[in-house]
């Protein structure tokens, strides 16, 4: 079993804590020296100077910048057409919005447990058997603010500054930064299109020596899906090495036929982090849930009490009501319009010559090579929304290595929109060429 160890002292956790510990006085040296450079008389004492922490010299979430801009540009001109965000366009399923308008009427609404109402926990764990087949208890399940909430208190509780954990690359980007920002030495597992963008056990034996492995399926960027075999494999590799597994899956209720395997169903020493953000529409809400196995529960309990005290009350009331058969076929209708959006996205790519597209087996990506067109996906993406309105995100976020060459558009929204960023985009390229 995977437990919560000690710092084991050896070379390369030395090693990586050194770096880093430099990283973060050398940030703080540069910092106070630029202060001082405001001061007349070319010196000043550094005591009480304080500077930004080296652990927040992460890279910025371009999805986010790529929003901003998008905002800026329709309050001035009005025309944007977005397929940035990861965000469904449809509101949260109609049991939810009433039960929210309940809660309000009813509820106090103050502190709750810190690990989310029982109410909620109950009704996550009868999920669990109900799509699973899996048999979990109340007590399994940490309620929490969004699924970064999730993300952030189980790499806390989890690994220890230095600590080597792998992710696949292309891989969503707050993954990478939460680890560095706490000190640990990211491994990334460069994927492509021949291991449909997924990692393998072949590419774990050949990473060294980790203490966790975070995967993600259906995955962000690409909408690739692990089989139930591959993520087997990948747990009881974890198993064999004492290699603590992080599992995201937050896309789980939105696939177009691939079957989705919870880590759970082969492993409960790993993390498994879910939301309501996406199969129910419940992005604003910021409401998330772990299944946790008992060796962390109670770090994760102390860490809560001391970052958030508990998830949104209002939220949590709520969302009780997302496990109704109402709520469920509300989800379903949803994904069917997304599978219809995926067929004329994926055509209409393909018509202008951008044919390159990860499988989007899962979640509501597309995740394009576009090498032919551009060997900056920044500086594609901003120029098309400069010229036409059209809002994509740059690769670069997903893969700094390889991302400027590709591009991810979602189409979690409206199959009009989709089809008016395809007419602009096609007389874009048509133009520049």
């Amino acid at each position: 079993m995977t437990a919560v160890r000690p710092p084991v002292p050896s070379r390369s956790r030395t090693t990586a804590v050194a770096k880093f510990d430099a990283k973060a006085m050398e940030r703080r040296r540069s910092t106070v020296c630029a202060q001082a450079a405001g001061f007349p008389g070319g010196s000043i004492s550094l005591a009480g100077m304080v500077g930004v922490a080296g652990r927040a010299d992460v890279p910025p979430f371009h999805v986010m910048e790529v929003l901003s801009a998008a905002a800026r540009r329709q309050r001035v001109v009005g025309d944007v057409v977005s397929l940035a965000a990861g965000q469904p366009s449809s509101p949260a399923p109609t049991p939810v919005l009433e039960a929210a308008h309940r809660a309000l009427r009813e509820q106090a609404l103050g502190y709750t447990e810190q690990l989310g109402i029982v109410e909620l926990r109950e009704a996550l764990a009868g999920h669990y058997f109900r799509q699973y087949g899996l048999e979990v208890s109340a007590d399994d399940v940490v309620v929490t603010t969004g699924s970064s909430g999730g993300f952030l208190l189980a790499f806390l509780a989890a690994f220890e500054p230095g600590d080597r954990v792998a992710l696949a690359r292309p891989g969503y980007p707050a993954y990478r930064n939460i680890l560095t920002a706490l000190g640990c030495e990211v491994v990334e597992l460069p994927c492509g299109p021949e291991t449909r963008f997924q990692p393998t056990v072949a590419m774990l034996d050949d990473a060294g020596p980790l203490a966790g492995l975070v995967v993600a399926s259906p995955a962000n960027p690409t909408g690739t899906v692990l089989s139930p075999d591959e993520l087997a494999g990948l747990s009881a590799w974890c198993a064999e090495h004492d290699v603590r597994l992080v599992s995201d899956e937050i896309y789980h209720g939105i696939s177009y036929g691939a079957p989705l395997a919870s880590a759970w169903q082969t492993s409960r020493d790993s993390v498994v982090v879910n939301s309501f953000s996406k199969a129910f529409a419940m992005t604003g809400w910021r409401l998330g849930w772990m299944l946790l196995p008992p060796d962390l529960r109670r770090a994760v309990d102390r860490l809560t009490g001391n970052f958030t005290l508990c998830p949104p009350a209002l939220a949590q009331h709520a969302a009780v009501a997302a496990f109704e058969p109402e709520s469920y076929a509300q989800a379903e209708r949803l994904v069917e319009g997304y599978r219809l959006n995926r067929d004329v996205l994926l055509k209409g790519l393909a018509d202008l010559g951008i044919d390159e597209v990860a499988p989007a087996d899962g979640a509501f990506y597309a995740y394009a090579d576009v090498s032919h067109l551009t060997d900056d996906s920044m500086d594609f993406c901003r120029r098309l929304l400069d010229d036409t309105g059209v809002a994509i995100v740059p690769g670069v976020d997903f893969d700094p290595v390889r991302g400027h060459e590709f591009i991810r558009m979602s189409f979690a929204g409206s199959a009009p929109d989709i089809e008016e960023a395809l007419r602009r985009l096609g007389a874009w390229l048509s133009s520049s060429r």
